[in-house]
């Protein structure tokens, strides 16, 4: 017999624990929550994205439950304690996309309407510090970012702070925005989606007493897909973008836009694998198996299995 700390689920099943859940979202709603090169259908929303609201839903109402079990028996209320999902996978998996869809989806059920949505990018150093430091071909690995601060920002939520702040990075400008920031004010959930919010005190042996960001999330999710899969949505949101964002002479990467098509799908692979495939293998993938829930994409961009830990 072969062991697994998960139970698998093939699309159909996973679809029928969806029950009576409604779907709250037009189709319309949704258009605006997908990402470019990315086509989520009403009907993966069904199957994929319902039944999984409903399990979070259950998770976050027995928190709720216990936390009035713990305040009745202190004999005082501790305060509002925001549940955290973090949510990681590699570049072009989809990842902004699930975590918007998940945004407005919990953000319906009654026990907890107050969903609040961050994106670890914000926490990256500044492109300042990353050329002092020889850092901007690693943007995106774990020594690109702020940890420390990206640390104490989860702690805060997670200690029941009124108000909390968050740095603001622009995909546009590829940099910090110096004078933006997110407010959070205690939420009854928090998403945060990253590349690396899996990571544990396994990556770093050496240092033992390191705090990580997964101490403190309550539920996670990994978005997976095959290597060769990723690296082709990769390539074809960079040639997207190359006719849309990059056309913007403000934009960072304007200087790509002037490539001819072969010449773009050169710079793309190349990106892909001396960065983003090399993250994703040194850093992300490994990572992948303490997710309590992961969704496995296809080509074609939907979820075709669910792993859920025992």
């Amino acid at each position: 017999m072969n062991y697994s700390p998960y139970q698998v689920f093939d699309r159909e099943y996973w679809a029928e624990l969806r029950e009576s859940v409604p779907l709250t979202l037009s189709a319309l709603e949704l258009k605006q929550l997908q990402g470019i090169n990315e086509r989520v259908s009403i009907e993966e929303v069904c199957d994929i994205y319902l039944p999984l609201s409903r399990l979070l839903n259950l998770y976050v109402t027995n928190r709720i439950q216990r936390r009035f079990v713990r305040d009745q028996f202190l004999g005082r209320k501790v305060g509002k304690v925001p549940y955290i999902i973090s949510l990681a996978g590699s570049v072009a998996v989809g990842k902004s996309t699930t975590a918007r869809i998940l945004q407005a989806l919990l953000q319906c059920w009654s026990e907890h309407p107050k969903v609040a949505l961050i994106t670890t990018d914000g926490f990256l150093y500044p492109n300042a510090h990353l050329k002092e430091h020889d850092l901007m071909k690693r943007k995106g690995f774990p020594e690109s970012y702020d940890i420390n601060a990206l640390v104490k920002f989860v702690a805060d939520i997670k200690s029941g702070n009124a108000r909390v702040t968050a740095p603001v990075y622009s995909h546009f400008s590829y940099d910090i925005e110096p004078d933006k920031e997110v407010v959070v004010e205690q939420p009854d959930i928090v998403i945060l989606e990253g590349l690396n919010v899996l990571q544990s005190g396994l990556e770093y042996p050496n240092d033992p007493h390191r705090v990580f960001v997964s101490d403190f999330v309550d539920f996670s999710i990994y978005v997976d897909a095959d290597t060769a899969n990723l690296e082709n949505w990769y390539v074809q949101r960079f040639l997207q973008l190359r006719e849309s964002a990059f056309t913007d002479s403000s934009s960072y990467f304007h200087h790509y836009a002037k490539l001819d098509e072969q010449e773009a799908k050169n710079v793309a692979l190349n990106i892909w694998r001396t960065i983003n495939g090399k993250n994703l293998v040194e850093n992300i993938l490994p990572t992948r198996e303490r997710a309590n829930l992961i969704l496995t994409k296809d080509l074609n961009h939907q979820v075709h299995q669910v792993k859920l830990r025992k």
